[in-house]
């Protein structure tokens, strides 16, 4: 998750962290952990080491459950069970401006290989074989199908595609995370009054799309303005992307009262 600093309020800002902290709940299940932590446990963990690092700074934060025992086994089963948290320093790792894209000849990992709608350490391998291969071709990023052949997401994001007004995204059951972000974004892009659908999306409809954008923890609100070498529409950032990026980092640092149950402050009453 990210923390966003807002000079103005001199505060740090966590975003979403009550969706995070259920998440990881959800997501250890998968895997049979038991933390033995609640949700409320694990957001007072994450905000106390954020106070003690003491950032004036945007700065990322990165909960892990994982099995504890000392042991070379195969299986989730009778291991102990552990949560690691830490914080560090991070601004944007990927350009907002406008990205230049593949679609990867990887495709998403699916659902009943690796749980899919889950935060897993080990799915992040299928999306650094496809990012990999990306920058190594002049991409930045890489754009991951399905086993069908449908559009899944961006190798660590989520995607989202307009065309004539209205906003697409594949849908939970192709392969995606579900992830957070997108979960805002969709909200905000209701606010902006811009229908939104979740559907299956062919490959082709991005070439033709009038905009297409990123979304995700990392990423954060980042348009796609390049796939395959084809432009984006006109090969710029679009007006829906523009309005929703304004309207999203508002909101990440509690300029925008309409998104403040959003975000979590660090320091205040301290």
């Amino acid at each position: 998750m990210r923390a966003y600093y807002s000079p103005e309020d001199d505060e740090l800002y966590v975003l979403a962290l009550e969706a995070h902290a259920q998440r990881l709940l959800r997501s250890s299940r998968l895997l049979k952990m038991q933390l033995g932590k609640s949700a409320r446990d694990i957001e007072a963990i994450i905000l106390e080491v954020l106070r003690r690092s003491g950032f004036r700074e945007d700065t990322y934060v990165r909960p892990v459950a994982y099995k504890a025992s000392v042991v070379i086994k195969v299986g989730l089963t009778g291991l102990r069970d552990e949560l690691a948290v830490y914080a560090t320093p991070m601004g944007d790792y990927i350009s907002t401006k406008g990205l230049s894209v593949q679609i990867s000849g990887w495709r998403r990992t699916a659902d009943n290989a690796i749980p899919a709608r889950s935060k897993l350490t080990g799915s992040y391998l299928n999306a650094a074989l496809a990012v990999d291969d990306a920058l190594q071709a002049g991409f930045d990023d890489a754009i991951l199908l399905t086993d069908d052949g449908h559009v899944s997401e961006g190798s660590s994001s989520n995607l989202f595609l307009v065309r004539d007004g209205v906003a697409s995204t594949p849908g939970v059951s192709h392969d995606i995370l579900e992830g957070i972000t997108r979960s805002i974004v969709t909200r905000m892009l209701k606010d902006l009054g811009i229908p939104t659908v979740e559907r299956a999306v062919d490959r082709t409809e991005l070439y033709v799309a009038d905009e297409v954008f990123l979304c995700g923890t990392g990423v954060q609100v980042a348009p796609v303005v390049e796939i395959d070498g084809r432009p984006v529409g006109t090969g710029t950032m679009g007006p829906v992307a523009a309005k929703l990026q304004k309207v999203y980092f508002d909101a990440c640092r509690a300029r925008d009262p309409r998104y403040r149950d959003l975000v979590t402050p660090v320091y205040r009453g301290v």
